[in-house]
């Protein structure tokens, strides 16, 4: 028995994409995890939790903005890490640093810092977006690179763009392919917000790596959607595009991510949590409509996680009262968070013992 493990049991765990098992367990210590198996081959361990219910990974949400929400309670609704796609540096790096300690009482955040726009361009026009949330550069590509590397130089784990041209001007042709450039050059990866005709088929000839939302204000023609998957991922940020309504705006999301994911795309749950009325943690009906958009309930749950449970991965899971291959909604009845090997909710089927 190895000190200050846990060990969490559970009449049934997934443990990331074709591990779904029996009479499970999972062994905790220093922060991760030492083993994920079966329950009758786990070894001992000085505290156990036995689960009333679902045994998964905790989720990681690909888009949000952490400076305007409550941290702690994002955690405690089973996001156990995100990506914050646009805020201050001033504010945000730190709050990733701060992140990085086991004390901290939120997700691991990883941030972009503000995303890189032009002057009178989109966030810089978006009524009511808090100041810091863009970077002006201008129409020199060199101004762009010294950009790309002070963000690097302050902590930022991904570079975001804008490509808004419904909401004003976007940087010019010269400038988007220096950003991408020099950012996948500092092993950055770059995300584009690409919004209005043209821009989907800017950002794939760029070469950036992730599309922040569902493209939703176009049909993409299935030789685009095809050529976007070959290349780079979407994350989903379905329902921030009709909060449970139906929408004109949902339908063309819901057909472009149906026909990309189709031609083999990569997608990554995320919500745009901190922007309208999106709640905190886990958000079922964005798992709904990824369902909706023809992906299997395992690809939809592989979209959801950081990563599988197994040896050596951090120690973060969450449990759940219900099946989510059953229903997806089931994620949204929490009985359990751990994050890095801390429990941080549970109710009383999830306390340990």
């Amino acid at each position: 028995m190895t000190e200050g493990t846990l060990a969490i049991y559970a009449p049934l765990a997934w443990f990331g994409p074709g591990r779904t098992v029996r009479d499970a367990a999972v062994v905790l210590s220093g922060g991760e995890v030492v083993f994920a198996g079966p329950a009758g081959e786990a070894p001992g361990a000085e505290r156990i939790i036995e689960l009333d219910g679902f045994l998964m990974p905790a989720a990681a949400d690909r888009h949000v903005h952490i400076g305007s929400l409550d941290p702690a309670m994002v955690l405690a609704g089973g996001v156990t890490a995100v990506r914050d796609m646009g805020w201050s540096a001033d504010e945000i790096f730190s709050l990733a640093d701060a992140s990085e300690m086991p004390t901290f009482n939120g997700p691991l955040i990883r941030a972009a810092g503000p995303m890189i726009t032009t002057k009178g361009g989109y966030p810089l026009t978006a009524g009511g977006a808090p100041d810091g949330t863009g970077v002006e550069v201008t129409e020199d590509p060199q101004d762009a690179i010294e950009v790309v590397h002070d963000l690097a130089r302050r902590g930022a784990a991904h570079v975001k763009v804008a490509l808004n041209i419904d909401d004003g001007p976007t940087v010019s042709d010269a400038t988007l392919a220096a950003i991408v450039q020099t950012a996948q050059e500092l092993d950055l990866p770059v995300a584009a917000h690409a919004q209005g005709r043209g821009q989907v088929e800017r950002a794939l000839g760029a070469g950036v790596d992730e599309l922040a939302h569902t493209p939703w204000t176009d049909r993409l023609s299935d030789a685009t959607l095809e050529a976007l998957a070959r290349t780079l991922r979407f994350v989903s940020t379905l329902d921030i595009r009709s909060y449970g309504r139906d929408t004109p705006e949902i339908r063309t999301a819901l057909d472009n991510l149906r026909r990309f994911a189709q031609a083999g795309g990569r997608v990554h749950y995320g919500t745009d949590m901190g922007h309208g009325r999106i709640p905190l943690g886990i958000h079922g009906r964005e798992l709904v409509l990824m369902r909706e958009a023809g992906l299997a309930a395992e690809q939809v749950l592989g979209t959801l996680i950081r990563s599988p449970l197994e040896p050596g991965t951090p120690a973060d899971m969450i449990g759940v009262a219900g099946d989510p291959f059953d229903s997806l909604e089931a994620l949204s009845e929490l009985v359990l968070v751990v994050r890095g090997g801390r429990v941080v909710a549970a109710t009383d089927s999830g306390a340990p013992s």
